[in-house]
């Protein structure tokens, strides 16, 4: 059971969480990593609902990286087989009031996967809840090259001037183009790294870390971390 919240809590307009740890939870039950990915979906639609149940603006979910075709083909297929399962089920998100987007390359992915993408985004654009955004074939270096491309070529067809090109004008080729950075960063599993994730939209993040994997993250860890969240003293470089 959840603690009583308190009243002169601030919540945070944006979360991002790494979804990290389903391989290593299904290892520790003796069950195939597909097993781990499986459970991880379901407690993916849980903090989903949740965030948007106590008015979090924007949630951002790391699914899978640009690194993660290095895993092995009978995993990926399983990943590619749910991501296709939770694209089918996307109508029920629709129905919560939730605003669905995917961050990434979709280039590489299944054709199929990229149409349910598309249905998906456009199902649910008048949604006026959460709006959850998907990491799907997404790294954070990458992007930020795929924005340095698009203005360099900007700069050389005359469209714009290179001085005029400043933090404003790289953040609006972006992926998360128009929405805030996030407040808070977390990331479940025990490791202590971003790996490439938001590069460029987590230069202020409060940073979080749990011991507990992913498929066991329940809402009651959101609350801990907006706990954690409005103890620490935000400056942005300031002296307050």
């Amino acid at each position: 059971m959840l603690k009583k919240k308190s009243e002169n809590r601030v919540l945070p307009v944006h979360i991002a969480v790494i979804m990290d740890g389903n391989g290593r939870w299904a290892k520790k039950r003796g069950l195939p990593r597909s097993a781990g990915h499986s459970v991880g979906a379901r407690a993916f639609k849980n903090i989903a609902r949740y965030c948007n149940k106590i008015g979090i603006k924007y949630l951002t979910a790391y699914a899978f990286s640009t690194e993660n075709w290095k895993r092995p083909p009978e995993e990926i297929s399983a990943i590619m087989n749910i991501l296709r399962d939770y694209l089918k089920d996307a109508k029920n998100f629709k129905a919560d009031n939730i605003q669905v987007k995917f961050l990434g390359d979709r280039a590489r992915l299944p054709e199929d996967i990229r149409i349910l993408m598309k249905e998906a985004e456009e199902g649910s654009a008048d949604a006026t809840g959460l709006k959850l955004s998907i990491a799907v074939n997404y790294g954070g270096r990458g992007e930020l090259v795929a924005a340095a491309k698009i203005l360099a070529k900007k700069a050389k067809d005359g469209v714009i001037d290179p001085e005029n090109i400043d933090e404003a004008a790289l953040g609006g080729q972006l992926y998360t183009a128009g929405q805030p950075d996030p407040d808070i960063l977390i990331r479940p599993g025990g490791e202590k790294r971003v790996s490439n994730f938001l590069t460029w939209q987590t230069a202020y993040s409060e940073l979080i870390f749990f011991d507990v994997l992913w498929p066991d993250f329940a809402p009651k860890h959101i609350e801990q971390a907006i706990g954690l969240y409005n103890e620490r003293e935000r400056r942005y470089g300031a002296i307050v």
